[in-house]
């Protein structure tokens, strides 16, 4: 028997502001920047456009305490934001904002991306959540990355928040994912030998300047450039606290039931990304609408029978963890539907009422601003 991981989670998520009233895209002035920084210190940062804000928690030690943390950054963004008639909202996608519009936070970092990444950049205005569970490891990390890679379609459409783009419905529960896959180094991690391959293969891409480390790689899922750490960034953001929470979860209870079927010398079983990737459009195309293939099974099957099966799975992880109580909203997820559901409903009523096309928008970021402080003290 080896011994267990510490299992910490830390959480990510990535903000935009809106104008209160209106619900129009704004930059976040520099002093709200200030007020939030002068709380909150290293736990907020701007991102890549000027108009969002990222928060990352502290290392929590169970998902009570993640919760604890991620509440309290959320209130504490909220308020300040409300000082400069400002709200935020966590969605992947605005509904109507346009990227031409944006401009990026002037930082080393984002003006070399921005150089680098020419026009695909520029479309950057989406936000997603990631979450890191420590798993101290190198070779079990990578390990156990080859084999949860199978659970992150499951995840994008219980996440999935970006149906509208510049005013328009895509057809789509996750426009976001389609813009970010027109960066380098996203989508489904490859599977990798161990960790030693892993970094070979970033060595040649930084010996030759392409990328400066690991942190330039945006896989769905990566060992963490900074923490030890395996960090999921499938996951749309999500307007609620308490769909982050579950999602956390369900993450954190799955890498140890993945763990747990090592020290009986047993593992899940790997399939070829081909397959998982049809998985993974299924999640983005439909969300939580049309299922998901079983490979094992050779069928598909829906949101609500994977959900049953998924929890059975990690039962005793989410014992071990504290975490049952959080991995079972699954079943709510399910019955209540995503947020691009909510948003389209929230959308339809409004034109249903005879709201114009720009009064049906505003009324789903309102609705995104009202789901970002359910929960909150």
């Amino acid at each position: 028997m080896t011994e267990e991981p510490a299992f910490t989670l830390g959480i990510e998520e990535e903000y935009l502001l809106v104008d209160a009233e209106s619900g129009q895209l704004t930059d976040a002035p520099d002093a709200l920047m200030a007020a939030c920084k002068a709380e909150l210190h290293d736990q907020v940062s701007p991102e890549f456009l000027r108009c969002q804000i990222e928060v990352g928690t502290p290392v929590a030690a169970d998902i009570t305490e993640a919760r604890a943390h991620l509440g309290r950054l959320r209130s504490t963004i909220a308020r300040q934001a409300r000082e400069f008639g400002l709200a935020p909202i966590s969605a992947a996608c605005h509904p109507q904002a346009d990227w031409r519009d944006q401009d990026h936070t002037d930082k080393e970092r984002y003006n070399r991306l921005s150089q680098e990444m020419r026009g695909m950049a520029r479309r950057m205005l989406i936000c997603g959540m990631h979450v890191h569970v420590g798993i101290e490891d190198r070779a079990q990390r990578i390990d156990l990355m080859n084999q949860f890679k199978y659970f992150l379609p499951h995840l994008l459409a219980l996440s999935a928040s970006s149906p509208f783009w510049q005013g328009d419905d895509t057809g789509l529960a996750s426009y976001r994912t389609t813009v970010f896959s027109g960066y380098p180094r996203t989508g489904l991690p490859p599977d990798i030998l161990d960790w030693n391959a892993f970094e070979r293969a970033t060595a040649v891409l930084e010996d030759l300047g392409i990328i400066r480390d690991s942190s330039e790689i945006w896989w769905d899922l990566r060992p963490s450039a900074r923490f030890p750490t395996l960090e999921t960034r499938v996951c749309d953001a999500c307007p609620r606290l308490s769909d982050t929470i579950t999602l956390a979860a369900l993450i954190q209870s799955t890498l140890r039931m993945l763990w747990r079927l090592s020290q009986r010398n047993m593992r899940w079983r790997q399939y070829d990304n081909f397959l998982i990737g049809e998985n993974r459009w299924r999640a983005l195309r439909h969300g939580l609408g049309q299922g998901l293939i079983d490979f094992g099974g050779g069928d598909i099957k829906s949101h609500a029978q994977i959900a049953e099966e998924w929890l059975a799975l990690i039962a005793e992880d989410a014992d071990h963890l504290g975490s049952q109580p959080s991995v079972a909203r699954l079943r709510d997820i399910n019955a209540q539907g995503n947020s691009a559901d909510r948003q389209r409903a929230v959308f339809a009523a409004a034109t249903s009422a005879g709201a114009s096309r720009d009064e049906a928008h505003r009324a789903v970021v309102m609705h995104l601003i009202r789901e970002f402080s359910e929960g909150l003290d």
